[in-house]
């Protein structure tokens, strides 16, 4: 991971902030977008730079906005001077059920899960190709065995599987693309699907009977990085062998 170039979405807090921490202490200098978390993002970039002088930089963009991601990669560029790696970790999550769902939440739901990282992916592609460089896609379990309520998201997220397949076919053999598949690792803010009966109830299903945190994503986005040079156009599932037990 030593000077290694890493341009992150979501980055400033929950899953992406620990991906960012394990992976800059491992020896990566990375380039943290964010949307509006504008706080949690410099607060975030203070801590690391204070580690690691000149090692972390910020950008702020709306994944939606299909003309900023090409700029979000010279951003990256111009700072660090390369791109080694591409970490599609932003997301939207809320409940679409059949009779609720709205335009809005499709271009929502979809943009972010899964347009966002396609058109990301080709921007940074030919950067990527120089660096022999890799993508990790954050998924989900869900994207296999959609979750009731869910559709739009689970709809996304299967699309993302895809995606990451597709890439690994046309980015290859310069660039390995792969995803990590999260289980229950942090519930979402604000949703009160995941009271405490429903939460224990998704623990009770895991083979591992916890639920699992932050760090337990980024160890294994680090190892898709780093210690994975024959492994493409994989989706490693990180849920405590929820998703064998569904």
């Amino acid at each position: 991971m030593q000077g290694k170039i890493i341009l992150i979405t979501g980055g400033a807090k929950r899953v992406g902030a620990a991906i960012c921490r394990r992976l800059h202490g491992e020896g990566a200098n990375l380039m943290i977008h964010y949307r509006s978390s504008a706080a949690e993002a410099e607060a975030l970039r203070d801590e690391l730079n204070h580690r690691r002088p000149d090692s972390a930089a910020l950008v702020q963009g709306d994944l939606h906005d299909i003309e900023r991601m090409s700029q979000l990669v010279d951003a990256t560029v111009q700072r660090f001077g390369q791109l080694d790696v591409l970490i599609n970790n932003a997301s939207s999550f809320y409940p679409t059920a059949v009779g609720e769902i709205v335009e809005q939440d499709w271009h929502d739901l979809i943009g972010t899960n899964l347009k966002a990282p396609l058109f990301l992916a080709q921007a940074t592609a030919s950067a990527l190709r120089n660096s022999h460089g890799c993508i990790v896609n954050i998924a989900d379990i869900h994207a296999e065995r959609p979750m009731k309520s869910y559709v739009v998201y689970s709809i996304a997220k299967a699309g993302l599987v895809a995606l990451t397949k597709s890439l690994a076919h046309e980015l290859g053999p310069e660039v390995r693309v792969n995803a990590v598949a999260p289980g229950p690792i942090m519930w979402p803010e604000g949703d009160r699907t995941f009271d405490d009966h429903e939460r224990r109830r998704i623990i009770a299903h895991t083979l591992l009977k916890r639920e699992g945190t932050p760090d337990d994503i980024a160890r294994a986005v680090s190892f898709l990085i780093k210690d994975a040079p024959y492994i493409t156009g994989t989706v490693l599932p990180v849920d405590g062998g929820r998703s064998a037990s569904l």
